[in-house]
């Protein structure tokens, strides 16, 4: 076995980290039965999020496509499903990562606040397939060697452990600070959210015409970043 090899089943075979898997089959699967749910009951997905949001669009003009609507949280209360049941959440993780992607893609398209949370759960999503190695490199596009079984020379107990979950926090944390400085300016959840960030902007006035753009007129998202920039080079 390789070295990336002999860390993966001392990890299959460790206690804390069979727990933390299951730990995120069973959040993620919760994440799309809620999610599904609202969806097949005919819901608008975030209530909470007013409609001249950025995202809030889009949500609008999704709950408004019919039964490709109810399609979509069908499909996630299955992919739920499949992640429950140990044998088949191989394909509940597969699913599951493609429907997160999209979704974190969208949330950082509209500068969600959500962000952070949807970029958390792309990792869990991701941790879920290195999990299933054992099974998913069959199908993965290179040459694999001839393995004996697995024999650990080395292992490496609690060292793994704390590498893999102090690593964790790390990572968690960056993704919490660093999305802070990600953008200048963002729509926030809600229009008051939004101005709140106009008293420790670099440029409050432009800020302001921003969240008047967003929330007052209804603009694209796009359409407000140029509005914001061009309210800039004004005041310059």
């Amino acid at each position: 076995m390789n070295r990336f090899e002999e860390v993966y089943y001392e990890a299959k075979a460790d206690k804390w980290f069979q727990r933390f898997a299951v730990f995120c089959r069973i959040a993620l699967a919760t994440s799309f039965i809620i999610a599904g749910y609202v969806k097949i009951v005919g819901e608008r997905f975030a209530a909470g999020l007013p409609s001249n949001n950025p995202l809030g669009h889009y949500f609008d003009a999704l709950q408004l496509t019919g039964y490709y609507y109810t399609f979509i949280g069908i499909a996630q209360i299955i992919t739920a499903i499949l992640l429950l049941i140990p044998r088949t959440s191989l394909i509940g993780a597969l699913m599951y990562f493609t429907f997160i992607v999209n979704i974190c893609v969208l949330t950082y398209a509209t500068r969600f606040d959500g962000t952070r949370l949807n970029t958390m759960v792309l990792l869990a999503s991701l941790f879920l397939l290195v999990w299933d190695y054992d099974r998913l490199k069959h199908i993965l596009p290179f040459k694999q060697p001839k393995t004996e079984p697995p024999v650990l020379k080395n292992p490496r107990g609690v060292r793994l452990r704390f590498l893999f979950f102090g690593g964790s926090f790390i990572v968690l944390a960056i993704i919490i600070i660093g999305t802070f400085y990600l953008y200048e300016i963002v729509p926030g959840n809600s229009e008051a959210e939004c101005r709140n960030q106009c008293a420790s902007s670099k440029n409050p006035a432009a800020c302001q015409i921003f969240c008047d753009c967003i929330y007052k007129q209804g603009q694209p998202l796009d359409s407000c970043l140029a509005t914001f920039d061009k309210a800039k080079d004004i005041r310059k």
